[in-house]
């Protein structure tokens, strides 16, 4: 079986396709043929159309495959009748409200189980909740060496942007809004942050704050898709600031208390009891941090509403301690407080940073609990079984 990988760069690939190499059915074993794809976004290009139309007629996969959905792969592999199957990781994902989503040809695994119920009230055909997996294979490979400990050891770690890195939509954006406007905005997000699970401001969107924001910043729907002003603005403005919001303020309390690492591309961040020790290379230096820190931080993108994010997996994969802000999926696989902790207020954070540091014993049981069941049925080589009981059963 041939599979054409349309090649961008995106976490996790190497794990998974190492995996898909692996996968045999009936005795075929799998070839995966790398096709370099150029795409920022775009959902027509003719030169890149037409290449991608000559490689499929060349190679003759049995399916191309991406990391997140792209709507001119689907227009494409539509045209040439060849299943186009993706894996999306991240959220917020506009390429989902785009026409090419109903295309027969479509296999659409999806992160987020939330996201997934919403397309499917929708009758979007073919679209299947996956939730993402560690190569606990190559976490186990990875040893810490003396100079490691020396190094990434730490009481409390995170690792992930803050959103702080450049000028974000609302920033750009809150200049210019009248004061009740914008003070109507902050009372939402201060809201939001309050209720994990439940999107409380895209409802909250009357028409005369979205024509304010539309005013200030100016988002407009895509012509060929489904998405709404609501849906831009919630995503990519609100949550996005709430969790840049979520993020600095949660590392600020604790690094009042214990001495946090942070590591993050802004290279300004600076906070009492904070390390910012800047960027990890995803393979061979994010494991490490995992492995050498008594805690390790998730705290979701707030567009991520109920899929597990890939370092959570990442975290556990590699044998560390996850505390984390809830996310129900986490709730279909794992056991809060037997393979991972959860918190529920920056309050609840610090009662828990502050108990689990003081209890190494339950820690390192729970941290052993979580790779366990990482180990035992949600690897990369776990999901290219199941994604490809799907494909080919549809």
């Amino acid at each position: 079986m041939k599979v054409l990988y349309l090649d961008k760069d995106s976490f996790c690939a190497e794990d998974f396709l190492e995996a898909l190499s692996r996968y045999e059915r009936r005795g075929e074993k799998t070839e995966v043929v790398r096709w370099r794809f150029e795409n920022q976004g775009e959902r027509e290009n003719t030169a890149v159309e037409k290449a991608l139309t000559d490689a499929i007629r060349k190679e003759k996969p049995a399916f191309l495959f991406s990391f997140n959905y792209y709507p001119l792969a689907s227009t494409v592999a539509n045209r040439e009748k060849v299943l186009y199957v993706s894996w999306v990781y991240d959220n917020p994902q506009s390429a989902l409200y785009s026409y090419t989503m109903i295309n027969a040809y479509n296999r659409v695994f999806l992160f987020d189980s939330g996201m997934t119920a919403e397309l499917q009230r929708n009758a979007i055909p073919h679209v299947y909740y996956l939730p993402l997996a560690a190569s606990v294979q190559r976490l186990d490979e990875l040893k810490v060496s003396a100079a490691d400990h020396q190094k990434y050891d730490a009481e409390v770690s995170f690792v992930g942007s803050l959103y702080t890195e450049e000028h974000t939509f609302f920033d750009r954006m809150a200049g210019k809004l009248d004061p009740e406007t914008k003070g109507y905005l902050w009372g939402l997000m201060r809201a939001q942050q309050q209720v994990y699970g439940v999107d409380l401001m895209r409802p909250a969107l009357r028409s005369d704050v979205l024509d304010a924001m539309f005013s200030a910043l100016p988002l407009q729907p895509r012509g060929d898709s489904v998405e709404t002003k609501e849906y831009l603005y919630d995503d990519y403005v609100l949550s996005r600031k709430l969790t840049s919001v979520e993020r600095t303020e949660y590392l600020a309390a604790i690094g009042e208390k214990h001495p946090i690492s942070v590591y993050t591309k802004d290279a300004g961040f600076s906070v009492n009891g904070i390390t910012n020790k800047g960027m990890v290379m995803y393979y061979t230096e994010m494991p490490l941090v995992f492995k050498c820190s008594k805690i390790n931080l998730n705290i979701s993108l707030r567009s991520i509403r109920d899929g597990i994010p890939l370092r959570c997996f990442d975290i556990m994969g590699a044998g560390g301690f996850l505390l984390t802000n809830f996310q129900s999926d986490l709730l279909r696989f794992f056991e809060p407080d037997k393979d991972f902790v959860y918190f529920e207020s920056e309050a609840d954070l610090l009662a828990k940073v502050d108990y689990y540091l003081a209890h190494p014993e339950e820690r390192e049981a729970i941290a052993r609990n979580g790779y366990n069941k990482i180990r035992d049925g949600h690897t990369f080589d776990h999901r290219v079984h199941e994604m490809m009981e799907i494909i080919t059963a549809s």
